[in-house]
């Protein structure tokens, strides 16, 4: 994908709208701007860089807050006016801190984000947490929980109690996300895999 190929109106002073959106949760995080010299160096970085209309300079994200936007894919829309950049976030994308410059649920895409605390954790290791005592016990230890909570899970469902099967079923998942992490396997893996059996 190259910067010429999108069609810009006269008026844009050549500028593209870039719609950001993380790359974990789906959640759409900011709007801005690039003129090719913003679209070639995120490319050639991988730091997502965005033309300033204020200050009339290029904008890397996080060159000041340390919020980097790392990017992961380019999509052009139906009609190469728009482009969405995916990222891997570093921080808050809103300088008023906030996960996104939109106010929606934090709710959204939670899974995901609990898949990336997963990896920081495991990166970090910090100590007194439960996540990194899995990790140092191994893939033996982490998928016999997720055996453990799966079988809680099949007896709460069998019994009927909708609360406690929630609850067993929550369990199941985070565990089945430190597996996941140890056998190099992601959310969006499993993802595409369902998404093959639909075709």
């Amino acid at each position: 994908m190259k910067f010429s190929d999108f069609k810009l109106e006269k008026n844009s002073d050549g500028l593209l709208p870039v719609i950001v959106q993380d790359s974990c949760t789906g959640k759409v995080l900011m709007l801005a701007y690039m003129n090719e010299a913003a679209f070639d160096k995120t490319v050639e970085t991988g730091l997502v860089t965005f033309w300033s209309r204020s200050r009339g300079e290029l904008w890397t994200k996080g060159e000041t807050s340390g919020n980097y936007l790392h990017l992961e894919k380019m999509y052009a829309d139906c009609d190469a006016d728009t482009l969405l950049v995916t990222v891997r976030p570093d921080g808050p994308a809103c300088h008023r801190g906030t996960t996104s410059c939109f106010d929606t649920p934090e709710e959204e895409g939670f899974l995901g984000k609990l898949e990336d605390v997963v990896r920081q954790r495991r990166e970090q290791m910090p100590e007194e947490s439960y996540t990194s005592y899995l990790f140092t016990k191994g893939v033996n230890k982490a998928a016999q929980k997720v055996g453990e909570e799966a079988v809680e899970t099949v007896i709460e469902a069998v019994s009927g109690n909708r609360d406690r099967y929630i609850y067993e079923a929550s369990d199941l998942l985070y565990h089945l996300l430190v597996v996941n992490n140890i056998m190099g396997v992601s959310l969006d893996d499993l993802r595409r895999e369902l998404l093959s059996r639909h075709k």
